[in-house]
């Protein structure tokens, strides 16, 4: 069977005992074992990562930023191979893999930029003969702990900036799919950055604890669930660390009376159902405002959900595949029967849902549940699979204060022809990131991703100007060069050449 080892110091490395198997989604089978790393073996990584960062932050950014473009032009060439390979163990389809890995792509194309991004601020004369300029310097060495759902985005996210910044990084992956950052680290070395800079350590809580608790580790990055998310934030914080640590989400989608319903259908069709739901930026609440609107948007949907095609990972016509394990899969039906219970609507039901010829897949059918009301679970907490809620709101401002109240943060859109309408909701909604006749609002590379409320722990966002704020640290200097030599000449003394 095959293996998946650590990758420390350039070298992948086999230490561990303990494994974790590694599912083909799409077939139920048992793929592959992946190694459970402990505290000895980050410590190896970090010896490693701590002989490499001093003399990689000493390199100018000019020739990190060359390192950086060699990694995009090798990402580019092993695009399919890497989407392929992430599809086989995640079970997203290819396209939507391959969107995985090219919205993780951006962000190094905009770490390539650091020359530019990282430049300090100058004052000249803020006093008599006194300039004041700053510089951000590195923190050292930097860890990410990442999720199943992006295992290429999000790693990328988090070490693009921290190593074009003059840090070294060690990744913690999910042990469910973690093939993909292993290929990227093998990359990162084939494109030029020394041994050592990126390393990949696989795990479970042991690692992550280990990863929260070592001196040497300055800043954590963190992609998962809000429960998890607040006790990374709160440990790596105790133990005098940075932290960034970014939780669940429950995304709303308010669809005014005037809303191009074909339009929203079509962009719910991929929002809430394209890598069967398990996205932290998908669209699982629809809140049409007024029952008129709730019963058009509904007629317009069901012959819609219903076309949904569902498929194994290689299936070029599918529109998503299986989720990720067997229990997660448990876990989403789950949900649906709590949705059941508590009285809402289940108009099209995709629990007990197979597919000929991969009867052991982890499939779940797309479902739409209507009449959902805010007391319920199933609405308060993240299913993180194929379903749609319905959410009816008699108004506009029933409709801005139901996400603004839910204890999730992270992303809303709202779907109108108003202009009116739209800047009044993006101003007013107490949410992070705002779509208005954009279903998934996530931002380009170069402006910044992050949530409110439980949807994210610390005061710095991923990626753009607010990631490279994250991975450095300022020191600003203020500086006099008196006029005249020791005697009190004022005369300027010129040095002899």
């Amino acid at each position: 069977m095959r293996q998946v080892h650590h990758f420390i110091d350039g070298e992948h490395y086999e230490a561990g005992t303990r494994t974790h198997d590694i599912w083909n989604p799409s077939t139920g089978e048992v793929q592959a074992q992946v190694a459970l790393g402990d505290a000895a073996l980050l410590d190896k990584a970090v010896a490693s990562a701590k002989r490499v960062q001093v003399e990689w932050a000493a390199q100018n950014p000019q020739k990190r930023s060359r390192v950086m473009f060699a990694f995009k032009e090798l990402i580019e060439a092993n695009m399919q191979d890497l989407a392929e390979l992430l599809a086989s163990e995640h079970g997203k389809v290819v396209d939507d893999a391959k969107g995985d890995v090219q919205r993780g792509l951006e962000v190094i194309e905009y770490a390539c930029g650091i020359p530019q991004v990282a430049k300090g601020e100058h004052t000249l004369g803020a006093g008599t003969g006194i300039d004041v300029y700053s510089m951000r310097q590195p923190i050292g060495i930097g860890a990410g702990i990442t999720p199943f759902n992006f295992p290429a985005m999000i790693p990328m996210w988090m070490f693009g900036m921290a190593t074009a910044a003059g840090n070294a990084f060690i990744l913690k992956p999910s042990e469910r799919d973690p093939s993909v950052p292993v290929r990227l680290a093998e990359l990162f070395l084939e494109a030029g950055a020394p041994a050592g800079l990126l390393q990949v350590v696989h795990g479970d809580k042991e690692m992550v604890d280990a990863i929260l608790d070592h001196p040497d580790i300055a800043g954590i990055s963190f992609v998962g669930s809000s429960d998890i998310a607040h006790y990374v934030y709160k440990r790596g914080a105790d133990n005098g660390k940075r932290v960034q640590a970014m939780g669940g989400a429950k995304n709303h989608g308010v669809v005014m009376p005037d809303a191009d319903l074909d339009q929203v259908v079509n962009d719910l069709a991929g929002a809430a159902f394209g890598s069967a739901g398990e996205r932290c930026m998908a669209l699982p609440v629809v809140v049409p405002v007024g029952d008129d609107t709730a019963e058009r948007l509904k007629e317009k949907l069901i012959p819609a959900i219903e076309a949904l095609r569902v498929g194994v990972s290689n299936d070029p016509d599918a529109h998503y595949g299986p989720v990720v394990t067997p229990e997660h899969k448990s876990r989403v039906e789950s949900w649906i029967d709590t949705a059941e219970k508590e009285g809402a609507d289940i108009v099209i039901d995709g629990r007990g849902f197979t597919l000929q010829g991969h009867e052991d897949g982890f499939f779940v059918g797309p479902t739409l549940i209507d009449n959902v009301t805010t007391d319920m679970e199933s609405y308060k907490e993240e299913i993180f699979g194929p379903v749609l809620q319905i959410v009816r709101a008699k108004d506009f401002e029933e409709a801005v204060r139901l996400p603004s109240e839910h204890q999730y943060g992270n992303g809303v859109a709202i779907f109108t022809r108003n202009g009116h309408a739209a800047r009044e909701f993006a101003s007013r909604v107490n949410v992070g990131m705002v779509g208005v006749n954009v279903p998934i609002p996530v931002p380009v590379s170069y402006h910044t991703f992050g949530g409110w409320k439980r949807s994210a722990f610390g005061d710095t966002n991923q990626y753009g100007t607010e990631g490279l704020k994250f991975w450095t640290k300022v020191k600003t200097v203020t500086q006099r060069w008196p006029d005249g030599g020791a005697d009190g000449n004022n005369a300027f003394l010129i040095p002899t050449l």
